[in-house]
Formats: C-alpha cells, structure tokens, sequence
C-alpha cells in the first residue's frame, strides 16, 4: 500500500490539519505508530468493518431520533434514571459524520482542527449536554467499563466533552454508554438475534485533553521518530519481521 501523502502534517504548513479522536487515541497507544501514520502516511493494517455494530448503531439512532422529535424520554433513559431527553440541534447530522465533518474545534495556536463524531447527545433540565455513546458486543458475563481496555471508550467520551465545551455548550460531567449485549444462550438463531441493553453512566474528565493535544503537536513536528511502545503489537511484527529481512 502506497503512503498517503495527502493526509501528513507538513510541520512548515499553516494549513488546519484534521485530527480525530481515533488518532488521539493511536497516539495515546503507542507515539511511533501515530507518527508513521500522520507524519508519513503509514497506516496500522485495516480491518474489516464490525457490520453488525454500525447495524446496531444505525438503528438506536432512528429509534432516539423518533423520541428527539417528540422531545420527550427514550424509555431508556426513564428505566435508569437519565433525566434528560435526546437533543435538538440543526448540526446533529453533520456532528455525527465521523469521517467528513463530525464536531471540531482548533487548538489555538497550532493548525491542528480536532474533530469526532459522535452517536448522541442528550440534554437535561439544567440545559447541559450529556455525551451518549452506543456500543455493541455479545459475551456471557454483564457488560461493564472495567476492563483496562476500555480506558478508549472512556477517552473516547472526554474527547467529545472537550469538544462541545469548546464549541460554547454546557457540558455535564457525566456521559452516558448505551452497551448492548447480544444473547447467545438460545438454542437457535431463527434468524433473530436478542440484545440486552444496559445504560452505564461514566463521569468524565476533560483535565487532560489539552496537555496530551500539545504533545502531539510537538511530536509531529518533530523530525525524530518516537521510540515504540512496549506492548505494541504492530511495532513488534515490524522489528521481528526486519531483523529476520535483514539476516536473509
């Protein structure tokens, strides 16, 4: 695969340079990787889509969007407490538009344009807007935000928190994930597939978000190559693949 030259940061250019939050996240797993990527055009392999997730996606977000007109409680959010009602906004459309436009914010002082898109933002009686994300999974055992992985989907959350607050809104603390769980436990598929749905509150903090945007703003626009991360598994593949390369 050829390198993608038309997505590098040229650090001489003061052109804004589109950064998103899954970018972030690659930075924050491992500093080469993220430098190959956005410095070079050296992508981590491809993988395939999670259809069935985009699936489940798709359909909460029609099923939010009818209560969205009604502005009224997604049944949902009644059965756990949530008050709040899913939100109203001429730009919700665009916001969840991951790849073309999503909801960005510049870094001042930098050409660095942080982008996301979102799944939902619900609104409660205080007028502050609550981050929602849906996720999909199926595993015997409850879902939860306990494993040490999951410290993406957390980040995932605040990166949106720090954007709407830098897009002027009032943004609580708490965002909330929509976690279905699909059931293998039936004894046959019958063409249906049943999901247990339940609704984890996660209060953030954006604290962060700033510091770690600097960072990498310094890290792209430096000429070195950081130093890979110990647990990752691409950098590893590249260094064992070399070394025997070489030998050959």
């Amino acid at each position: 695969m050829a390198p993608r030259k038309s997505s590098t940061f040229d650090p001489e250019s003061d052109k804004p340079f589109r950064l998103s939050r899954s970018k972030i996240d690659l930075y924050l797993k491992c500093k080469r990787c993220f430098y190959l990527d956005r410095r070079h055009g050296i992508g981590q392999p491809g993988s395939p889509p999670f259809s069935l997730n985009i699936a489940v996606d798709e359909l909460l977000k029609k099923e939010f969007d009818r209560y969205r007109e009604l502005q009224k409680p997604h049944p949902l959010m009644t059965d756990n407490g949530v008050e709040a009602v899913p939100f109203q906004h001429k730009d919700l459309e665009t916001w969840r538009e991951a790849l073309r436009s999503g909801i960005s914010a510049p870094l001042a002082g930098t050409p660095l344009l942080i982008t996301g898109g979102i799944d939902d933002v619900w609104v409660n009686p205080k007028g502050e807007l609550l981050i929602a994300d849906y996720k999909a999974t199926s595993k015997n055992e409850e879902v939860s935000l306990d494993a040490d992985w999951q410290i993406a989907y957390k980040r995932q959350v605040e990166i949106y928190q720090w954007l709407f607050r830098q897009n002027g809104f009032a943004v609580c603390d708490t965002a909330y994930f929509v976690y279905c769980n699909g059931d293998k436990s039936g004894d046959a598929f019958n063409s249906r597939l049943n999901f247990s749905i339940k609704v984890i509150p996660y209060k953030g903090s954006t604290a962060w978000v700033e510091g770690v945007l600097r960072e990498i703003h310094r890290c792209l626009c430096s000429s070195s190559i950081p130093e890979p991360a110990e647990a990752c598994a691409h950098c590893t593949y590249r260094e064992r693949a070399a070394g025997v390369e070489r030998w050959t």
